[in-house]
């Protein structure tokens, strides 16, 4: 087996135009010696997610990314999982707030499907890595939880404010953001992206 390859750059493109996300990723960098630069910031387009999967999507926008920036590039997609509702929204999480990104109509969506079913959720996140060589390493992060109504809580984003992750009391959206950066799914995959990538 193959051992990951080594990050070594000074820069590294974070792929998303999710504004949330590139503040969540870019905090978990703040660590490392390397400037993290959003996509929309260099123009980059936001390629459509054909994928079927969590890990297909991300190294979709990772490879794109790398390959117009000429930069490594960092993607990630994560989404919601309801156990009741067969796993769904899952890779359309971002498509039930619609195209105005209504997160309040999503949560209300989640609601109405879920009914009197139970509530257990998760949040899950694929990490890709990409270069521009085309190399790419991907990590997969979760927690698990359940969901709450009527949500509470304006930190976070997207979901969070329906989302209470196991052992807490506090939504995602209620939450110190510092203890959701520590305990998410996406701190979860960064660790593993770390430890084989930023680390030895």
């Amino acid at each position: 087996m193959t051992a990951p390859r080594h990050f070594t750059d000074a820069r590294l493109v974070i792929a998303s135009h999710n504004p949330g996300k590139v503040r969540e990723i870019a905090a978990l960098l703040a660590r490392f010696p390397v400037e993290a630069v959003a996509a929309g910031s260099l123009g980059l387009d936001e390629p459509e997610e054909t994928g079927a999967s969590f890990t297909a999507n991300a190294l979709l926008k990772a490879r794109a990314a790398a390959e117009a920036a000429g930069l490594p590039a960092l993607a990630d997609d994560s989404g919601l999982a309801v156990t009741a509702l067969g796993g769904r929204p899952g890779i359309y999480t971002a498509r039930w707030a619609g195209g105005t990104k209504d997160f309040t109509a999503a949560m209300a969506r989640v609601e109405h499907k879920l009914g009197t079913g139970p509530r257990d959720a998760a949040f899950i996140c694929a990490l890709t890595l990409c270069w521009p060589d085309g190399h790419c390493e991907t990590f997969e992060g979760r927690i698990d939880g359940a969901l709450t109504w009527p949500p509470r809580g304006d930190r976070g984003f997207g979901y969070d404010p329906m989302f209470v992750p196991d052992g807490y009391t506090e939504t995602f959206g209620e939450m110190d953001q510092d203890e959701k950066h520590r305990i998410s799914h996406r701190a979860d995959a960064f660790g593993k992206l770390v430890s084989a990538c930023f680390k030895g």
